[in-house]
């Protein structure tokens, strides 16, 4: 799904990141070794993720691509949380193959800056599961109230 953004990248990209922030390494690696209950993580990941979802990794190769010539921007995110994926987990790890959902924001030829995701149902659906097609679902409806939050159209597909 792509969604025109109507306002410039840098803004833009701006906003997103502060709906979605980056994943807190250092405190989940210090859980982690203290061997913290499940409990623990999942209040811990809502403080980290107050839309549902956390930046797991950012690509940003636009300065290694001008020198090719190329002068759009585009900036890709691995986007996701770990609560929720677990809860697909647990009946098929492939789902990993998915979970973080891939997110992209880029300016095309015209300076219009585009957010563009996967949606989440049409992955997780393929697993012949109810139970991962159920949570597939649920993060389609994460994912509508995100780009409202973010002030973005909902495409039809999400709600």
């Amino acid at each position: 799904m792509s969604i025109a953004v109507g306002e410039p990248f840098d803004t833009f990209r701006a906003r997103y990141e502060r709906a979605v922030p980056a994943f807190e390494t250092r405190r989940f690696e210090r859980l982690i070794e203290d061997e913290v209950d499940w409990d623990t993580i999942l209040q811990a990941t809502a403080e980290n993720a107050p839309h549902q979802f956390i930046i797991y990794w950012t690509g940003d190769f636009n300065s290694l691509l001008r020198l090719a010539g190329d002068r759009l921007r585009c900036v890709e995110y691995l986007m996701g949380n770990h609560t929720i994926a677990q809860r697909m987990f647990h009946h098929n790890p492939a789902i990993l193959l998915y979970a973080p959902l891939r997110t992209a924001i880029y300016e095309d030829a015209d300076g219009e800056t585009w957010f563009s995701v996967e949606q989440p149902s049409s992955h997780f659906s393929s697993f012949g599961s109810p139970e991962i097609t159920d949570v597939g679902l649920e993060l389609d409806r994460d994912l509508a109230d995100l780009l409202a939050y973010l002030g973005l159209p909902v495409p039809a597909a999400l709600v």
